[in-house]
């Protein structure tokens, strides 16, 4: 396994005020040193292939205990297959307060490599940005969350509860070798842990400049469904009665015209109601009461028009991804079959919606095979995580506004939702729709200012949840 030059990748330097020989004092520390140090950690997690499939994510665990190790930090990493590695660390408090666990993923979706005008391994920094896959999914928020780690033990802050670093693979592609793997394998490492902080939500700039503080406590559940029509195979010149890609068509057109019923969860509501005033008419009254607006049929049809995200955010949704049937244009098949991306709201129960999805196809001769995937409920709306953030945000951003968005994709906040640990979604980056665009796009990238603004973000809500007095 290739070994990484550390010294060369993480200086960092922590400066204490005199007054820090007080155990209740605030550290003065040199940001621009920590926020640096972040960035060449960033740079360096980049250059780590952990595309996924396959993996091999054992080798940015290794690169991260090492940066532990070098500081004196308990570390471990720990596999779930072979090449399939997670890194746990911790700093110990003194017990009177439970852990605040910093989750992220050390996986990245694969790219195309002649679609990026940079090595996408490369962890290039030019331009006021740090270049990569995964820069923004979500090696970012691991680097800062490590350099977090190490400044509060060079600083010495006195902790009440543990803080404990966990990056996972497997996370693209459902987080069971990862995630999953550490909470129903090796629980007794997060067993104490008070809140969960994970990808999810971030500081969104709007166009207009406004700014939302999104914290993210809940997500839709997926639920992978295949269709599958069969029938006698044949020669394209003898049409058959039997051939199953009509009566698979036919099955998707009934699905694709299907309006799934409305429902607006609290969160969804809350979140809403906070951005309303930001909006232009007539949303903006329609979103102080989205579930009363939706009501009106007229209303609820306008909905995806006004936005996707906020349709796909009221309702279970279906969206048919992929059909296969012939691999000639003059052969019939024996079968044909389609697979559909469902994603349910959370607490929805996966069998009702599949004998509701019978019911729509109307067809007993095609086959439904679907793969549940365990629901988890919503992390609380009222929780110490709020109060830390919203400090943070008063201190930096106080024309800001604190949202709760509801996740439309998927993280591994699941796993620990399912344990009665709450998870919430945020990465203190400030980010635009264009940023977005990154996240499994071309060109993935992270400001530095991101950088260094976030680790100081970040160090401030784990300061005030770990070691602060609670107000």
């Amino acid at each position: 396994m290739r070994r990484w030059p550390i010294a060369a990748v993480l200086v960092l330097l922590v400066a204490l005020s005199p007054s820090a020989s007080n155990s209740q004092s605030v550290p003065a520390i040199d940001w621009n040193a920590t926020g640096d140090a972040a960035v060449r950690l960033l740079s360096g997690l980049l250059k780590i292939d952990t595309v996924n499939p396959p993996g091999n994510e054992v080798a940015a665990a290794q690169f991260l205990k090492d940066v532990f190790d070098r500081e004196g930090i308990e570390a471990r990493v720990i596999e779930s297959e072979p090449r399939r590695g997670n890194v746990w660390a911790r700093l110990r408090g003194d017990g009177s307060r439970k852990s605040v666990v910093l989750l992220n993923h050390l996986d990245v979706v694969p790219f195309e490599r002649g679609n990026w005008s940079v090595d996408p391994l490369g962890g290039e920094v030019k331009d006021g940005y740090v270049w990569g896959r995964g820069a923004l999914d979500m090696k970012g928020l691991g680097a800062i969350a490590a350099v977090v780690m190490i400044t509060l033990k060079r600083a010495g802050v006195p902790l009440r509860g543990d803080v404990v670093f966990l990056g996972t693979a497997d996370e693209e592609t459902g987080g069971r070798k990862g995630a999953g793997f550490i909470a129903d394998r090796h629980a007794d490492l997060v067993k104490d842990a008070g809140v969960v902080l994970n990808e999810g939500g971030s500081i969104f700039r709007e166009s207009s400049g406004q700014l939302y503080y999104g914290v993210a406590v809940a997500e839709k559940v997926p639920l992978p469904i295949k269709l599958i029509a069969k029938g006698t195979a044949g020669h394209g010149s003898v049409p058959r009665l039997d051939n199953p890609v009509p009566r698979l068509v036919a099955a998707l057109h009934r699905i694709a015209t299907y309006t799934t019923p409305v429902k607006v969860l609290p969160e969804v509501q809350s979140h809403y109601a906070a951005v309303a005033r930001f909006q232009a008419a007539p949303w903006n009254e329609r979103l102080r009461d989205l579930r009363g607006a939706l009501e009106n049929p007229a209303i609820a049809a306008e909905l995806p028009k006004w936005s996707l995200t906020a349709n796909a955010r009221v309702r279970n949704t279906i969206s048919i991804n992929m059909v296969e049937g012939s691999s000639k244009f003059n052969v019939i098949p024996s079968q044909a079959s389609a697979q559909i991306d469902v994603r349910l709201l959370p607490g929805e129960d996966a069998a009702a919606f599949l004998a509701e999805l019978r019911r729509v196809i109307a067809d007993d001769a095609i086959t439904i095979e679907a793969t549940p995937r365990p629901s988890a409920p919503s992390s609380p709306l009222t929780h110490p995580f709020f109060d830390a953030v919203d400090a943070v945000r008063q201190a930096h951003d106080p024309a800001a506004v604190m949202a709760t968005p509801l996740l439309t994709g998927a993280t591994d906040c699941r796993y620990f939702r399912a344990k009665g640990i709450p998870c919430y979604g945020f990465m203190p980056f400030v980010l635009t729709a264009k940023d977005f665009d990154g996240f499994h796009g071309n060109n993935e990238r992270l400001s530095v200012d991101n950088v260094h603004r976030g680790s100081r973000l970040l160090y401030e809500i784990v300061r005030r949840l770990a070691a602060d007095p609670m107000k």
